[in-house]
């Protein structure tokens, strides 16, 4: 079939329903089916949960309220669709109900698929053996809700998938935070048992596919990556790609899945209403028993390394706002998205000052752009000089490198320990450090004209890599604020402005 037909009748087709928006596989779903073409109708209960994300004023997207245990929301949603993403799952453990609630839903979405002659559904379930005697509560909500599809009018294709890589994901979080905070870890027995864990690329990869492959219709398939592993074979992978001390395990009997959850929430920002459904989806082997999928949808699959690669690939992430972008970019789905939970990304800390001057943006930003030449950083040279001769002797490139020019900066430019990530004249700029540290680090100035005067944001966020990282970001902080204060008057005597106010600490 031509490539250019498909495409041409993907952006003239009645729009996808895509439940479940406001979620880590649905908030990564509606920007590639955008960007393949087709028109979306992206659904959740709270519709203003969307407002924030990227893709929220795209010419082809419609967002639209709809609660699938409301039998008249789901018909208002559903309403000139032909093909529905269903994408919803309770992942609260503590919630009374929820196996109901799953069951309700899922009924509700079947009967008005059918009255509204929709085309197809395609459901993300979950991996493992419906007939084992351990198979968690969860895990058999997800098995239930496949076999209502099933037995609905409306044809169903039925992607079951274990473990999903990529920042995000509760279970990728979960292992992220456990190896970068616990050198020695007590673990329950699970940690040896085999999983196929799936890169989030592949996974939107398999539901995109799907939709493009008529031979999937009213098929079930597992899908993971090409890898079979253990946790453990995970915690040992992460632990290497992050450049931390390989992690001890001592798998011990005694630890429930309602013990681990709570142990995950004490060491970890995931909650334990979510990481107890993880913690026992995990004591049972997920993977997959036939491989069907991968000729009705050829894919070339990540490896579990290489999609951990770019998800710790956090420089990037950091340097760019996930909420203010064009409609139409596509980040890696591995990065940390806009919307995300507050825990996605890793362990970012951040410190920020705000001085407003007496002074036009041009003048200020002048003084900005001139910073690590012969005014130095605007104060406390000696600190500067012995933090560079520190770095020197330990391997980085300390202050050695001199600026190419007394004035202005070239994007991607090296100087001392800094690169120029970022150069927006006269409103950003951002500096990437470059200097030896247990995690990445940068420098954000960020300049605004307010009612005459320039309000000036001085910003540094450190990316967190293990306990020494967050030893060396607390144990700095109060000189820290010292220098950035001392930094931001630097600036304002440099540019001979006054201070309208501050310097003053800000939420970054």
């Amino acid at each position: 079939m031509d490539a250019n037909a498909d495409h041409d009748t993907a952006v003239d087709s009645r729009p996808i329903l895509v439940t479940g928006a406001t979620g880590y596989v649905g908030g990564r779903l509606v920007p590639l089916l955008l960007a393949k073409g087709y028109r979306v109708r992206a659904c959740a209960r709270n519709p203003r949960r969307l407002e924030n994300r990227p893709w929220y004023g795209h010419a082809n997207v419609e967002i639209v309220a709809m609660d699938a245990l409301d039998l008249a929301s789901v018909e208002q949603a559903m309403n000139g669709c032909e093909v529905v993403y269903y994408l919803i799952h309770s992942m609260i453990a503590g919630k009374q109900g929820f196996a109901d609630a799953d069951r309700t839903a899922a009924l509700n979405m079947a009967t008005v698929a059918s009255a509204r002659k929709v085309r197809r559904i395609i459901y993300l379930g979950g991996l493992g053996d419906a007939g084992h005697p351990d198979l968690s509560k969860h895990l058999r909500s997800r098995h239930e809700v496949e076999a209502i599809f099933r037995e609905g009018a409306v044809p169903v294709t039925c992607l079951r998938a274990a473990m999903i890589l990529g920042s995000g994901s509760a279970s990728f979080e979960m292992l992220r935070y456990l190896v970068d905070r616990l050198p020695v870890m007590v673990t329950p027995r699970w940690v040896s048992t085999p999983c196929q864990p799936i890169a989030i690329t592949d996974v939107l990869g398999y539901l995109h596919g799907c939709l493009e492959s008529p031979g999937t219709i009213g098929e079930t398939f597992d899908i993971g990556g090409p890898e079979v592993l253990s946790y453990r074979d995970l915690i040992h992978t992460y632990a290497d790609i992050a450049g931390l001390m390989p992690r001890i395990i001592f798998p011990v009997p005694v630890l429930t899945p309602r013990l681990s959850s709570l142990w995950i929430h004490l060491v970890t920002p995931v909650p334990s209403v979510i990481a107890r459904p993880l913690a026992e989806g995990l004591s049972i082997p997920v993977v997959c028993r036939d491989n069907r999928i991968h000729e009705m949808v050829p894919l070339t699959l990540q490896r579990a390394e290489e999609t951990m690669r770019i998800a710790l690939d956090r420089q990037p992430q950091a340097e760019q706002d996930a909420c203010d972008l064009p409609p139409d970019t596509l980040l890696p789905p591995e990065w940390a998205a806009c919307g995300d939970a507050d825990y996605a990304g890793g362990t970012t800390l951040t410190m920020g000052f705000r001085i407003r001057l007496a002074a036009d943006i041009e003048t200020v930003w002048q003084t900005v752009e001139a910073i690590g030449g012969e005014n130095g950083y605007y104060g406390n040279r000696l600190l500067w000089w012995a933090r560079g001769a520190l770095d020197t002797f330990i391997g980085g490139p300390g202050l050695k490198k001199t600026r190419r020019h007394a004035r202005h900066l070239d994007p991607d430019e090296h100087f001392h320990f800094w690169r120029v990530s970022q150069i927006d004249r006269p409103r950003r700029l951002v500096l990437e450090s470059r200097m030896k540290a247990p995690g990445g680090a940068l420098m954000v100035f960020q300049l605004t004209p307010r009612m005459g005067h320039t309000e000036l944001v001085l910003q540094s966020v450190f990316l967190s890599r293990g306990l020494l990282g967050l030893g060396y970001w607390y144990g700095l902080y109060p000189a820290h604020q010292w220098v950035f204060r001392d930094m931001l008057k630097g600036i304002a005597r440099q540019s001979e402005a006054r201070v309208v106010l501050g310097p003053e600490m800000i939420e970054a």
